[in-house]
């Protein structure tokens, strides 16, 4: 398992980079780094943390219901060069343990200089003191002053060194050491590709390696770490960002159920029969900028941030998708286990499983024939289905949805405890609430994220099967077929892209997270030769990625930039950030200087 195995320290890029046209490219900028931290500081960095960001491939706005994700790590990373802190005339020696001076080589983040505060706290006081995060028996307790409502770049750094401070400092026999870092980094922020993540991963690393307390520690305890960590920033994520950077391998991507608990799986993408065949991921960011950003992974439902936006997309989506999860399960007649009472309110990946009748882990097999069965039967939730259960006659049109008044009826719990579970956490605005559409696309999202994972894993015995889809939301669904051993990977990778088709059409239509940008750019890809192109991240913005022929991108890349508006005129390193190529990439890692 990946999970088991420990974070890798290298000592040559060669290892991490076989090819020797990425390891001369990656090493120009790790070479790069450590000379401009040399330039700084006074002295060679001890080491280089790395971490990549990701995309999703498909599994769009399904995780916080608990069904799995098909994230990838990308080539695109943050690097953290870092060196314990030594005394000179312009870096004295600090007067406390564990003194950070943070830059970073984009002149729009200025250097910042903090020191942890040492608290000596019983046993008791540290049980209360952060519910959330996991806690040791400790005899001291660090603190770092990081304000969420006005999150700053080195806000991720201090997060990362957060979770190292009180795992592996609570002892008063050991301090930590002074440290300089230099951050830099190549993935677009605010896109939907968790720079945020790739930023806290990062300094996770850099300060487990400064330290010299990487020994011992497995990829698996990193991803929790990292979750932690990242919740210092008011993110409370259900760890795929976390797992895709850190345990991922090239040419695979992962498989990531959170139901009933966090696990991933390496998954192989099909890989071609001819040289040149091939296909690369092409990463485009519409330039369209959504407050949605800061509410991304929230997906344990807590510290919600309530940013303009915010109250009318995520916010919004998750009640809808939640009551609409204790709706079902009671027009269904299903019993839910006690963990998802009052108190904790289901979710479609736990309704689903009671549906099923299972005992869990349920197998990929049981959930995909269980969500075919059961989408047959979420009509129960479309608006003219619920009046009429209370004796509305109203608009037969499933876009109408249910007003609050409707949604509280449905749910059979009293006004006060409705809005004690659904609302008194977060703060949302709507007339009309869309339980059927939110509900058919998670259902939906979830068969494809199978269906994703069922024809990678085939297409590596060269025998692919695609079961009918008879409850894709799109003309775009993959083919039924069943294909010997003769079938070419352009088949493969057709059927790929007719899912992430029907994936983005289902995100457009029934979950409505797209705009009208993301619509055109995913459009105009389909139509410059992509096999399939969707939205990734949250959308209402972001970035689209498209499925694209190894030998084409060159010219596909081309044909998008002339026709999406918004590219026109980019040249060079501006073309570049906005619209790039890469192929799924290696997870996390340290990179140790030696003289």
């Amino acid at each position: 398992m990946a999970a088991d195995l420990p974070v890798p320290v290298y000592t040559s890029l060669s290892d991490v980079y076989p090819d020797l046209l990425l390891a001369a490219k990656h090493g120009a900028r790790f070479n790069d780094l450590a000379s401009e931290f040399e330039s700084r500081f006074g002295s060679q960095p001890a080491y280089i943390a790395r971490a990549p960001g990701r995309v999703n491939l498909i599994g769009e706005h399904i995780d916080y219901a608990l069904f799995g994700v098909f994230p990838a790590a990308i080539e695109q990373d943050i690097l953290i060069a870092c060196g314990p802190r030594s005394s000179s005339p312009t870096t004295p020696e600090p007067s406390s343990p564990g003194t950070v001076t943070a830059q970073n080589t984009f002149p729009k983040y200025t250097p910042q200089t903090f020191t942890p505060m040492l608290r000596v706290v019983s046993q008791a006081q540290d049980q209360a003191q952060d519910e959330m995060l996991d806690k040791d028996v400790r005899v001291q307790d660090w603190h770092l002053d990081i304000d969420k409502s006005q999150l700053r770049w080195e806000s991720y750094v201090k997060a990362g060194y957060y979770g190292v401070l009180n795992r592996f400092f609570t002892s008063s026999d050991e301090y930590p050491v002074p440290v300089n870092i230099l951050v830099s980094g190549n993935v677009p922020a605010g896109s939907g590709l968790s720079s945020s993540a790739a930023m806290v991963v990062a300094s996770t690393l850099a300060f487990l390696a400064v330290n010299h307390k990487l020994d011992g520690v497995k990829k698996g305890a990193l991803v929790q770490m990292a979750v932690e960590n990242e919740k210092r920033v008011g993110v409370n994520s259900g760890g795929m960002d976390q797992a895709a950077s850190i345990l991922s391998t090239p040419n695979s991507a992962l498989y990531i159920t959170f139901y009933p608990s966090l696990s991933a799986e390496l998954v192989s993408l099909p890989q071609a029969t001819k040289a040149g065949e091939g296909v690369v991921l092409v990463c485009a960011n519409s330039l369209v900028v959504s407050d949605k950003v800061v509410v991304t992974r929230l997906s344990r439902r807590t510290d919600f941030a309530h940013f303009p936006g915010a109250k009318t997309r995520y916010n919004l989506r998750v009640v809808e998708t939640l009551v609409a999860a204790r709706v079902l399960s009671r027009k269904l007649n299903l019993t839910l286990p006690p963990s998802s009472t009052s108190n904790k309110p289901p979710t479609l990946r736990e309704v689903l499983s009671a549906y099923i009748g299972r005992p869990e882990p349920i197998a990929a097999d049981a959930l995909k024939e269980g969500l075919e069965r059961i989408l047959a039967e979420i009509h129960v939730l479309k608006a003219s289905a619920l009046r009429g259960e209370i004796g509305i006659v109203g608009n037969e049109d499933e876009d109408e949805g249910v007003t609050m008044e409707e949604m509280i009826s449905a749910s059979g719990l009293g006004e006060d405890e409705f809005k004690r579970i659904y609302l008194s956490w977060v703060d949302v605005e709507a007339t009309r609430f869309q339980l059927y559409k939110r509900t058919k696309h998670i259902l939906t999202e979830a068969l494809r994220v199978l269906q994703f994972r069922e024809l990678c894993l085939a297409s590596t015995t060269h025998s692919i099967s695609i079961l009918p889809t008879t409850t894709s939301t799109s003309s775009s669904s993959p083919p039924s077929s069943s294909t010997s051993s003769s079938s070419t990977s352009t088949e493969a990778f057709k059927a790929l892209g007719a899912l992430m088709n029907a994936s983005h059409d289902s995100c457009s239509r029934l979950y409505e997270c797209s705009c009208p940008e993301l619509d055109e750019l995913t459009q105009i890809a389909r139509e410059s030769g992509a096999y399939g192109s969707r939205l990734t991240g949250a959308g209402w913005g972001g970035c689209s990625v498209s499925l694209v022929p190894e030998s084409q991108v060159d010219t596909f890349i081309a044909k998008v930039r002339s026709r999406y508006p918004k590219f026109r005129g980019l040249e060079g390193d501006a073309l570049n950030e906005v619209i790039f190529a890469t192929k799924p990439g290696v997870g996390a890692f340290v990179f140790e200087l030696t003289d």
